[in-house]
């Protein structure tokens, strides 16, 4: 009988052993969540400064005040934007006189020119 009861002691100190480990454990790692709670918390306050940095910088008027001082821009004259007259002719090999289908022409144009590249063009290399 006093094997039983000397067995069952041991065990219970083991028990109580192996519960104290566990909650050590648990304690270190509620520590540890604490902790990264904490830089996270953190990490949200910095983002949120830039944040309102960025917008302060962002700002329209910020930006307009800062090209008046930085940048020689002047509004834009009546007289610099010009009529339909005065753009250049259409390329003439771009419209072809006798087809009808203009956007074929150009692509077949787009494969008449030379490629380049690393890979030969099988057509000019026969």
């Amino acid at each position: 009988m006093r094997i039983l009861h000397l067995v069952v002691i041991v065990a219970l100190v083991l028990a109580a052993a192996y519960v104290y480990r566990i909650k050590l454990d648990s304690t270190v790692q509620a520590e540890r969540v604490a902790k990264v709670r904490g830089e996270i918390r953190r990490e949200r306050d910095v983002i949120a400064s830039l944040r309102a940095e960025w917008a302060k910088l962002d700002n329209p008027s910020r930006i307009q005040k800062l090209a008046k001082r930085h940048l020689p821009l002047q509004p834009t004259s009546p007289t610099q934007i010009g009529g339909i007259e005065t753009l250049p002719m259409r390329p003439p090999s771009l419209v072809p006189q006798d087809d009808d289908d203009l956007i074929a022409a150009m692509i077949q144009d787009l494969e008449d020119e030379t490629t380049t590249g690393s890979l030969p063009n099988p057509e000019t290399d026969r």
